[in-house]
């Protein structure tokens, strides 16, 4: 790999985040291999957040999630290689926690809708499957009974958690599903010949939707029982991220396809580009304000260029 090769590499946004606030605070958060980004400026600037770590080398970073009470508690959680890091203050400053030897790489995280009085967050790990921590991220425990995959890609968590205790992760080899809160898990009929599953999104309605690497965008109804391609036609491989959006309108569906956005506003029966004059190599994207006609869409690209679109 050449230096220009690794520059772009270092430079690559894996993850965004945004505060529930963001009209009024403009905080967001970029993970980068070089390291995690802060904004105050609704994106349109950014400075190192690790500055209070006098950390000697890069601190490479592919995950990042903000507390949903994130006005009130300004808690911001890192994940990195062997451990996720904690912020009670907006990034400011940060605590450690280790999750073991040999260290495991934490790829993905997510958090509870119900944070503010359950303090769950989960962390899913490439090689180690799902870590819990009940207390705010402070303490964590492997919760890996049943799941026969432990190379975890992408979790979500369900909108009705503190009701149903539901998460659904996706791993190299397919789909798992927790309705007790992640302490056990159980294997979900989803074709292991359509795995790796890349990225989910569950609506409040309990439509699933999952997105492969080689074989698009696949929706189910009815908790995994059965399963319909969406956007055969058009979505044709690798789906990195989704977001659907909540209600009043879980019919709206945004899909990261091949560097380009592709949207639904159907359930996913038809789909076009999101929005014109889009960036091209986006490798990250989130929705601060929903997806609603017209929001703004915060998106990272393969140079390290953070954009509000």
């Amino acid at each position: 790999m050449s230096t220009e090769q690794e520059q772009e590499q270092q430079d690559l946004v894996y993850a965004l985040a945004t505060s529930p606030n963001f009209d009024q605070d403009g905080m967001c958060f970029a993970a980068r291999l070089s390291g995690l980004y802060r904004s105050e400026d609704h994106g349109a600037s950014w400075r190192p957040a690790y500055d209070a770590l006098d950390l000697k080398e890069a601190l490479a970073t592919i995950s990042v999630v903000l507390s949903p009470d994130f006005a009130s508690d300004q808690s911001v959680f890192a994940g990195v290689n062997g451990g996720v890091l904690r912020s009670g203050d907006g990034g400011a400053s940060w605590h450690i926690a280790g999750l073991g030897a040999p260290p495991p790489a934490v790829c993905a995280l997510a958090v509870s809708p119900n944070f503010v009085h359950d303090g769950v967050i989960l962390a899913g790990t490439m090689e180690d499957g799902i870590f819990r921590s009940g207390d705010r991220g402070r303490l964590w425990q492997a919760w890996n009974f049943g799941l026969l995959d432990l190379r975890v890609l992408c979790m979500v968590v369900s909108p009705t958690f503190a009701d149903d205790e539901t998460i659904y992760v996706g791993t190299e080899s397919g789909l798992f599903r927790s309705t007790n809160g992640g302490r056990a898990w159980r294997e979900v009929d989803f074709d292991i010949d359509l795995a790796p599953v890349l990225s989910l999104a569950l609506a409040p309605g309990g439509a699933l939707l999952v997105g492969t690497e080689a074989c698009g965008l696949h929706r189910s109804n009815d908790g995994g029982r059965t399963w319909a391609r969406l956007g055969r036609e058009t979505i044709v491989d690798a789906v990195n991220t989704l977001i659907i959006a909540p209600q009043p309108a879980p019919q709206d569906i945004l899909v990261l396809h091949e560097g380009a956005l592709l949207g639904s506003r159907d359930g996913g029966q038809s789909w076009a580009p999101w929005k014109d004059d889009l960036p091209g190599d986006i490798t990250a994207v989130t929705a601060p304000k929903g997806l609603a006609p017209g929001a703004p869409l915060l998106v990272g690209l393969a140079d390290g260029t953070v954009k509000l679109v």
